[in-house]
């Protein structure tokens, strides 16, 4: 095991840093460095992301077939989602649900989205509403916009099933899609019909206790110059129309590949801002010799990387997406395992991919037969791990087990609250925990797995 990180430095510029007084956003407001829960205690969070049937739009009223079988959400997997130790749920709407025809709002959409958001608050899992493409839109693509926001207009409207998404993703069509989106001076008016609904999606959650903010534009395909302009100004709009809630905002796509992105010269000129990033390294390679040689040292630069970035910007970090295929082999495990290793290291909140899926390779929690669906034990293990859910105190470091059953804290001090820690049922009689070396009663809720630890100095938690 490495020796310890110190989790200031990468901190540095904290609270200080961006405007001179933070959002005071509700239930997690940032700091500048961290996101902060009511009590000032450190919120690391461990999120999901679910594609979900009547949400996730990859449907056609013209005849032609879907694009792919799409879940539906139900009460039990949110209850399941918040046992396994996830508390935020990365929801993606798409605007081709929202606003079908241009300047007309689909009501029923938004219902369900309503419901799969009630689904996740009355289980105690946190959302985040991602405003969600993948090769522009599902006409051309898969999701995301409109067609009558597609210009120039597409030559070819595609349809199930999804077979070719790498294809679609560089087509001419989609190319100049993104290009026309991003390009400053507007001129099809896009940007102006996407910020008009961007704050009808903002004020119906802005007062939603379970809703925590906001992601602008999943994976943007675009350059700096355009996709500054385009974040600042669609972040101004959710905090104008939710002022309570955060904003959450992505690099451009290439970082998914380049695992890197030029650091920003500026704070970001928003408050309440997160940065969410994705980390896939070596994942979509065509060669995956890297991907299955990966190590720890390998892997560890994007995510401090990630941890710079967000520096930089004056915001937490949030890694949006990352995850792997659902191999039950030695490389997969190995992967997961050390992602969430470093995520925990640099106080990186995430959104593991995906929750359940049945096409493009089935990745996520659980397979699918004519039975139904099964949970994946293997990869359960692997995201579902002995974490701090809540720090009392900015920890001075944070060194996690690769196998995810023990985690040691140096904390800061003691704070006004308790330490959240939650711990996976597979070790709820198996574990124990100290605080500077004297043994802590652990009274773990079975309903969340989490435990109330008062500790202020070292805090390890691992096999007894």
């Amino acid at each position: 095991m490495r020796a310890w990180v110190c989790l200031l430095a990468l901190a540095a510029c904290g609270a200080g840093c961006g405007e001179s007084s933070p959002a005071r956003t509700t239930p997690l407001w940032s700091d500048g460095t961290h996101l902060r829960d009511a009590e000032g205690r450190v919120a690391v969070l461990r999120g999901i992301n679910a594609r979900v049937e009547g949400i996730f739009d990859v449907t056609f009223s013209d005849g032609r077939a879907p694009l792919e079988p799409i879940p539906p959400l139900a009460a039990a997997d949110c209850t399941r989602m918040r046992q396994l130790g996830f508390d935020l749920l990365r929801l993606p709407i798409n605007w081709s649900g929202i606003e079908p025809t241009r300047g007309q709002y689909d009501e029923a959409y938004l219902a369900r989205v309503d419901a799969a958001v009630a689904c996740a608050a009355d289980a105690g899992v946190y959302v985040v509403i991602d405003l969600h493409q993948d090769a522009y839109s599902k006409e051309i693509g898969e999701d995301g916009a409109p067609l009558w926001a597609i210009q120039p207009p597409p030559t070819t409207l595609l349809g199930g099933p999804l077979t070719d998404l790498g294809d679609r993703r560089l087509s001419e069509q989609t190319r100049k899609a993104f290009q026309t989106f991003f390009d400053p001076a507007d001129p099809a008016g896009l940007q102006e019909a996407f910020a008009a609904m961007l704050d009808v999606v903002a004020r119906r959650w802005a007062d939603h206790p379970g809703v925590i903010g906001f992601e602008l534009f999943n994976e943007p395909d675009a350059g700096t110059a355009e996709l500054e302009p385009f974040t600042a100004r669609m972040a101004q709009v959710v905090r104008d129309a939710a002022p309570q809630k955060l904003v959450m905002f992505e690099p451009s796509a290439v970082r998914n590949f380049a695992d890197f992105i030029p650091v920003a010269k500026a704070p970001f000129p928003v408050s309440g801002a997160v940065y969410a990033p994705h980390v896939y390294t070596f994942v979509f390679y065509a060669d995956q010799g890297p991907f299955e040689r990966a190590t720890l040292d390998a892997l560890e630069p994007s995510v401090r990387a990630a941890r710079d970035e967000a520096t930089a910007w004056g915001t937490p970090l949030w890694i949006g997406e990352f995850g792997a295929a659902p191999t039950d082999d030695v490389a997969h495990a190995k992967w997961i395992q050390t992602e969430e290793l470093l995520h925990d290291r640099y106080l990186a909140s995430n959104a593991f991919w995906v929750w359940k899926e049945d096409s493009q390779g089935s990745w996520g929690l659980f397979s699918k037969d004519a039975t139904g669906w099964t949970e994946r034990p293997a990869i359960i293990s692997w995201v579902s791990r002995v974490r701090v859910a809540r720090y009392a105190s900015a920890p001075r470091a944070v060194e996690p087990s690769l196998a995810g059953d023990a985690v040691r804290v140096e904390l800061s001090g003691a704070g006004s609250a308790p330490n959240l820690v939650y711990i996976p049922e597979r070790f709820a009689t198996t574990t124990a925990i100290t605080c500077d070396g004297e043994s802590r009663d652990l009274f773990r809720d079975s309903a969340t797995g989490l435990v109330e630890v008062a500790c202020g100095g070292v805090l390890e938690i691992g096999p007894r």
